[in-house]
């Protein structure tokens, strides 16, 4: 299993009790696959937060961001050692280290779910707009079709990328706009890792159940209003009739 852009990185924080400062270094490995070619291994170092100076295995060297980044990139790049310690890191501890990464974290994968909802397009030749709403998946790569009465559509189709959800979880929208026909059948079809075959929403047209119980609860008040406003009527009508009127005289 490839990813288009992973990266784990281990992170070396030390503190400087002098000034309260902080320098920490942070190692990145960056892959798309298990092939070395495909690793790129870097070490960032920062002091204060601000990253003055950088190694990547692409370059083979540092790379000065600071007047004291600079200074220091030509120090460590002059140490053959230390920068060969460095290129080695590639494969010592990326490429060494990819296979358990993707056993443990990378394999695992997280079935999605969908809301299927209509929705007034803004524009277009067409009345009527469907949402294909996909939440929570993992990993990224994901597909999402659209398919009516058993035939692919692709035309007058518009999805969004797949978006971070900030939490390792991924969400995309899919949105087709149509001219509704009757006896129609219009399906969202989502294909994913973590499913054994594809997950397939037909949509209803039928009113959905929360506005039928809109309905129902609107036409239960009134009807207690009626029932209310008839018991009030019954009541003054009968003490009405039980009044004594007196004449009065001039």
């Amino acid at each position: 299993m490839a990813s288009s852009s992973v990266s784990f990185w281990m992170l070396l924080i030390t503190v400087c009790s002098t000034d309260g400062f902080m320098q920490y270094l942070i190692d990145l490995c960056q892959f798309n696959s298990t092939e070395l070619k495909d690793i790129e291994y870097s070490r960032s170092v920062y002091y204060n937060q601000v990253e003055y100076a950088r190694f990547t295995s692409s370059l083979g060297k540092f790379v000065g961001y600071t007047k004291y980044g600079i200074h220091n990139a030509e120090y460590w790049n002059n140490d053959t050692a230390y920068i060969n310690q460095l290129r080695a890191q590639k494969e010592t501890v990326c490429q060494h280290n990819i296979p358990i990464w993707y056993s443990n974290v990378l394999s695992k994968s997280a079935e999605p779910y969908v809301l299927l909802y209509s929705t007034t397009p803004p524009s277009g030749r067409h009345p009527s707009m469907l949402v294909c709403s996909v939440y929570d998946f993992y990993p990224k790569t994901i597909k999402v079709s659209w398919f009516r009465d058993g035939k692919e559509v692709t035309s007058d189709v518009t999805s969004t990328e797949e978006m971070e959800n900030g939490d390792w979880y991924y969400q995309i929208h899919s949105h087709l706009e149509y001219t509704p026909r009757s006896g129609e059948k219009i399906s969202c079809v989502v294909e994913h890792a973590s499913l054994k075959e594809p997950l397939r929403t037909d949509w209803d047209p039928s009113m959905p159940e929360s506005e039928r119980n809109k309905i129902a609860i609107g036409a239960s008040g009134l009807v207690l209003g009626l029932v209310l406003s008839l018991a009030g009527f019954i009541y003054y009508k009968r003490k009405a009739r039980g009044r004594t009127l007196v004449p009065t005289t001039n």
